[in-house]
């Protein structure tokens, strides 16, 4: 939690991102994802001044639970002076203790973000997945919280002025616009209309652009003129050497001395690999994306 600190910015942790999306596939399917298409709404976390605090974190808690289908699962939250925005203990269940730093007691409209990653924990340690490294394992959670439709209050909760400054979650705001922005491409969202902060929205924004790029990227139809450019020099000198930098793309012969592209799926990031032979019209096995490409 930035708390009055620096917030860091940009897309430091843009390729542990992209693997936890392909993980959340590969673990629960395009079915199981399917069922998130109905994101949180803010109705059902709103927490005003006038709520009894306990109760209404409870009540929050208890709609997130609901919101990623875990029945059986009981928080129990708490607050204390931490470092950390939050902590949840987990055990076998099916009761887990969560604890809320103080500053929650103040900001209370933050709650339901802060409780929105730490009951993913909870969903995430009962599917038994997870990344090696805390660090890695905050980033699948935060982008798990985002793409299963919860995690745009966490970027909601990023303010930043001259003053002072709040942002929670271990993503930049850029990262979790850039995941935002991906499940919307999926469901047909407008999560901007949900947004309290202006600084969200810069965020989702640019998170966005970065999100479209990757639908336009060679050898999908949709790329540009410059990347079509070189993606035909790159194949005329193909398997000669390894992928250039900033490349996404890469060349090697099959089996019987034909050559094929290898790509990342523009949806959930596991690579495809396509015969080069003109057009070609690519499903992927994983997410069941239908691309248009042009090998």
């Amino acid at each position: 939690m930035a708390n009055d600190g620096p917030v860091e910015h940009g897309y430091p942790h843009l390729e542990t991102v992209r693997a936890a999306i392909t993980a959340l596939y590969r673990r629960l399917s395009y079915d199981t994802i399917q069922t998130f298409a109905t994101s949180v709404v803010p109705a059902d976390v709103a927490f005003c001044d006038t709520d009894d605090l306990y109760l209404g974190a409870q009540r929050v808690a208890r709609e997130l639970v609901r919101h990623y289908r875990l029945p059986d699962a009981r928080l129990v939250v708490s607050f204390r002076e931490m470092r950390h925005a939050a902590n949840v203990e987990l055990a076998a269940g099916p009761e887990y203790f969560v604890e809320l730093n103080d500053r929650f007691r103040t900001h209370r409209q933050d709650i339901g973000a802060a409780l929105a990653h730490e009951v993913m924990h909870v969903y995430l340690h009962r599917l038994d997945l997870s990344f090696p490294g805390v660090r890695d394992n905050e980033v699948l959670t935060d982008t798990a919280t985002t793409y299963l439709g919860a995690g745009w209050l966490l970027l909601d909760a990023y303010r930043e002025d001259r003053a002072s400054s709040q942002k929670l979650g271990y993503l930049t705001p850029e990262e979790f616009g850039y995941v935002l922005a991906k499940r919307a491409l999926l469901f047909g969202e407008d999560p901007s209309v949900w947004f309290t902060s202006p600084q969200a929205y810069t965020a989702y924004v640019k998170g966005r652009e970065l999100a479209r790029r990757d639908e336009q990227q060679p050898p999908l139809t949709a790329a540009g003129w410059a990347g079509r450019r070189r993606y035909a020099r790159d194949r005329r000198h193909a398997p000669a050497g390894p992928p250039q930098p900033g490349v996404r793309y890469s060349f090697a012969p099959d089996g019987g001395g034909r050559l094929r592209v290898s790509f990342p799926c523009p949806t959930c990031h596991q690579r495809i690999r396509v015969p080069v032979r003109g057009r070609v019209r690519a499903r992927c096995a994983l997410c069941r994306s239908v691309l248009e490409c042009d090998t």
